[in-house]
């Protein structure tokens, strides 16, 4: 698959050290389908391996952010007549979205536009933080349809986010949250205007790609293991060790120099 050119997904570049993706399938509320799904890790590839891209900000055309897998690509569109090894690999494919989300080397804003439900809430919960617009509606959605409440990490991800008893309400009645309740629990890190949610992302992305791309990194790779860190000293163990590498880049140094000069720092990734 190119990386150049996707059906369903644009990567779009609104700023220097910015990259936006949005999912394309406005008419369907951004539902993923199988090839989808393809296209969204190959994009997300892509970024990985882009030094110049500080930030990603995730997103979806239209009304929808992501109402999760399309069931109406095919009869059967959970696999109910499939062989388990083909479902469970097809499982393993839509899971290790969150994965890949999580372990992107950039920090992901998630600009919730509308309806996020199912694994279209996972790909939210699994950015670093989630700008939201009125129009958000948050919904785990499985439970809904005959399946587990736990999908794609959510089982994980969002009881981390918002504890452990909203966590087991939302995963069991899977009643949708709107966006003023969702920034009320912590599922939403702001609200804005739906007219201002582009720039919104695009303001956090640009505070967040000003710091060096190396303690950006190593940042958000502290915050995803130290959250279930057994213990204060080995989340500490790990904060220094990470501290002394970072003392070994040229942007420590050149961060230091600005603040003795009064100036911005010129970061260069190194």
């Amino acid at each position: 698959m190119s990386r150049d050119s996707y059906a369903c997904v644009r990567i779009e570049r609104p700023a220097a050290g910015i990259a936006r993706m949005v999912l394309d399938r406005p008419d369907r509320l951004n539902a993923l389908t199988w090839e989808m799904i393809d296209e969204v890790h190959d994009a997300l590839g892509a970024v990985a391996d882009d030094r110049s891209i500080r930030v990603l900000v995730l997103t979806g055309a239209g009304r929808g952010f992501c109402s999760g897998l399309d069931i109406k690509q095919r009869d059967d569109a959970v696999g109910s007549d499939d062989d388990v090894l083909t479902v469970y690999r097809r499982q393993e494919r839509v899971a290790a979205l969150a994965l890949a989300l999580r372990n992107l080397p950039q920090p992901v804003v998630a600009a919730v536009n509308g309806p996020a439900a199912g694994g279209g809430l996972a790909l939210a919960l699994a950015a670093d933080v989630r700008v939201c617009a009125p129009e958000a509606r948050f919904s785990v959605a499985f439970v809904r349809i005959g399946l587990s409440g736990g999908d794609v990490g959510v089982s994980h991800m969002l009881p981390r986010i918002v504890g452990f008893g909203i966590a087991s309400e939302l995963m069991l009645t899977g009643r949708p949250v709107d966006a003023e309740e969702a920034l009320r629990i912590g599922l939403a890190n702001r609200v804005v205007d739906r007219d201002r949610l582009d720039e919104a992302a695009s303001e956090m992305a640009s505070q967040i790609s000003a710091n060096s791309p190396f303690g950006v990194w190593m940042t958000k790779q502290l915050l995803h293991r130290n959250v279930d860190a057994p213990s204060l000293e080995a989340a500490i163990e790990l904060e220094n060790r990470t501290q002394t590498l970072a003392t070994r880049t040229e942007d420590a140094r050149e961060a230091m120099a600005a603040f003795r000069e009064g100036r911005a720092a010129d970061f260069r990734g190194r």
